[in-house]
């Protein structure tokens, strides 16, 4: 049982506490030294903010030196934990995505939001729903000891779907002629998310690997990083919440309003890929980021696509903030979850 705690410090055990204080001195700063913000915005490109990019790839190149082709080869000769993420994300997500929020925004919220805020609000959901999760998975992948080749393939052809499944997606939910996705965003993302740190981390592995041998590197090395992803996610969410801080303050009610039919989402999309691959009897390092992977969303890019096309102030805009707002927590909810069910699954 001893062994069980192993390599699970002071840092990760009370991680769902920092996340909390984080998002709290993220909120305060954006609202009384609403000058760090600014200045961060200034360091911006396409609509990604280089700071938090700097960060995103802190966290990812750890788990990014796990992976060699020789595993991102075999990945292929078991495809069925993929086949449940592209259906889970690309069939059934927008579509559950829009039911429930439509349900909440116009029927059981009726009462508090108007038909004009509650199609704000729905167009907000469906930006998230359409867009599953690309550079924070690698992170939920992570603590979840999550097969890192698996999850490489997994992201990169996500981000092939969604070049193209995005916006006719968003079209069809919402009904909406002039959705346009600002390109520029969605290639920038998945350099910066996917390719960069990637390159960097095999470049990494190859060289370390070659220099001191396999066993210094799995051993001595890539331990030396442990806590850099935690870092990273962290100070992310201090960014992105100094920079929503007024936001949050002044719509306290509508933002509870809205979290409720995304949290709910993101729980049953996490159910609905995790347990086919129980009944697949896939291996739990390939379940969890499945999992992990139609649950969160790729809220950079929704985010980026709302203030194009709605404005920075819309409802719709905020609509995707909140969405920024409940993944955190919940996925380290669902984080728990998964590492407690790893008995579901076998061990190979």
């Amino acid at each position: 049982m001893s062994n069980k705690n192993v390599g699970i410090g002071f840092f990760e055990k009370y991680l769902t506490l920092w996340v909390v204080l984080c998002m709290i001195a993220g909120v305060l700063i954006g609202k009384f030294l609403p000058e760090f913000p600014a200045f961060l915005g200034k360091f911006e490109y396409a609509q990604v903010s280089i700071p938090i990019a700097i960060l995103i790839w802190l966290m990812i190149y750890p788990m990014m030196m796990k992976v060699d082709f020789e595993s991102i080869r075999d990945v292929g000769k078991n495809p069925k934990g993929l086949f449940v993420t592209w259906i889970v994300n690309w069939v059934i997500k927008p579509f559950t995505m829009y039911g429930i929020a439509a349900l909440f925004f116009y029927v059981i919220f009726r009462n508090w939001i108007t038909p004009e805020l509650a199609r704000d609000y729905l167009a907000g959901a469906v930006l998230l729903g359409a867009a599953p999760c690309t550079a924070m998975v690698f992170v939920w992948s992570h603590l979840t000891k999550g097969n890192p080749a698996y999850t490489v393939v997994q992201v990169a052809t996500n981000d092939l779907i969604i070049l193209i499944a995005f916006i006719p997606i968003v079209k069809f939910l919402l009904g909406l002629s002039d959705v346009s996705v600002p390109w520029s965003t969605l290639i920038l993302s998945v350099l910066l998310f996917v390719v960069i740190p990637l390159a960097g981390g095999i470049i990494t592995r190859v060289l370390m690997v070659k220099r001191h041998g396999l066993n210094y590197f799995q051993n001595t090395f890539l331990p030396k990083f442990n806590h850099i992803t935690i870092g990273g996610l962290l100070l992310t969410l201090v960014i992105i919440f100094s920079f929503q801080g007024h936001v949050i303050i002044a719509n306290p009610l509508h933002i509870v309003l809205i979290a409720v039919p995304l949290i709910i989402q993101t729980f049953l999309i996490f159910f609905i890929s995790y347990i086919p691959c129980r009944w697949l009897k896939l291996p739990h390092d390939v379940a969890a980021p499945a999992g992990m992977i139609g649950a969160s969303n790729f809220f950079e890019l929704s985010v980026a696509v709302a203030i194009a096309v709605f404005g920075t102030a819309s409802p719709v805009a905020l609509a995707t903030i909140v969405g920024v707002l409940v993944e955190v927590p919940v996925m380290l909810i669902l984080v728990k979850i998964a590492n407690k069910t790893t008995r579901w699954f076998p061990n190979k």
